[in-house]
């Protein structure tokens, strides 16, 4: 089993100029769905508002097959992210979250669920509560540790802060999985593989950086592996990145490289995780919202 852990959230999806639709979101929540359709044990470890949003969430998960049972039943409200789309379907959000369920954890309600050989976690409810960085440090002593930033420019207070945080969860990680645009953000105007290099040197085994269109890097050992994007006629990009992060972790758990500090990937098997990755969030960038394939959904 893999267990993600963060914030569940309610995507307000534009249909048009001035109206929306209600869509289960949240990073670390779309990635445990996707990891649950393409036949991942996954349990999500996220506070969930028992308002409606935090029902419609709930139900969302349940019928995914994400296990709920380490969620907490909170008393706060659910938190809410406007999405903006550009031209291209690039994706933007603007977050309704003072006072809401998603960043109020205590330690207390953060242990790694019996069977978990991994936990996933980043967005913001690792920038937002402490008690899930220190949940790793203590997970870590038996599973390997996934990390994805997924930097959300209008929520920083300061870049100098964002870099030293970004910094020590490399140090956390074992899997740390970056985008171009988390990069040009932090490093801009260097170059990203001279970036990514430096953070496999600080500790993280596999680095991977996606890129969109241009697909993605992996950083194993030595080696350094592209794949190109897959052609697809895109509708936005809401969840794609989560949609790789659960290819991607999929194959090393069918391949039971999961469970350590992941000395025994390959370039052979960083291949094959990248390859799921790109053709699961290609599927996923042809549908509104956060809507990940199943495994007989992947194209050839």
């Amino acid at each position: 089993m893999i267990a993600v852990c963060g914030e569940a959230l309610v995507d307000l999806l534009p249909t048009g100029p001035d109206s929306y639709r209600a869509a289960p979101g949240g990073s670390p929540a779309n990635t445990a769905v996707a990891l649950a359709r393409l036949g991942t044990p996954v349990a999500l470890l996220a506070r969930l508002s028992g308002d409606g949003f935090g029902a419609l969430l709930r139900r969302h998960l349940a019928d995914n097959g994400v296990d709920l049972a380490a969620a907490v039943a909170a008393a706060e409200p659910s938190s809410l992210a406007i999405v903006s789309r550009d031209a291209s379907g690039a994706a933007s959000y603007r977050f309704v979250m003072d006072g809401t369920a998603d960043w109020q954890w205590t330690d207390d309600e953060l242990a790694l669920p019996e069977g978990a050989v991994a936990v996933h976690t980043g967005s913001l409810a690792l920038a937002k509560a402490p008690a899930v960085e220190r949940f790793l440090l203590r997970a870590r002593a038996s599973a390997t540790v996934s990390v994805d930033p997924n930097l959300r420019p209008a929520l920083l207070t300061s870049l100098d802060d964002a870099r030293r945080d970004v910094e020590r969860w490399v140090a956390l990680a074992d899997v740390f999985k970056a985008s171009s645009e988390d990069l040009a953000l932090l490093h801009p105007g260097e170059d990203p593989l001279r970036v990514a290099r430096s953070w496999r040197d600080r500790g993280a085994a596999v680095v991977v950086v996606t890129g969109g269109a241009d697909g993605a890097h992996v950083l194993v050992g030595d080696e350094v592996l592209h794949a190109p994007g897959r052609r697809v006629d895109v509708v936005d990009t809401v969840g794609a990145g989560d949609t790789f992060t659960a290819g991607f972790l999929s194959v090393l758990h069918a391949r039971g490289l999961l469970g350590g500090r992941l000395d025994a990937v390959t370039p052979d098997d960083a291949r094959a995780a990248l390859d799921v990755g790109l053709r699961a969030a290609a599927v996923t960038c042809s549908r509104p919202g956060a809507d990940p394939p199943r495994a007989d959904e992947l194209p050839d």
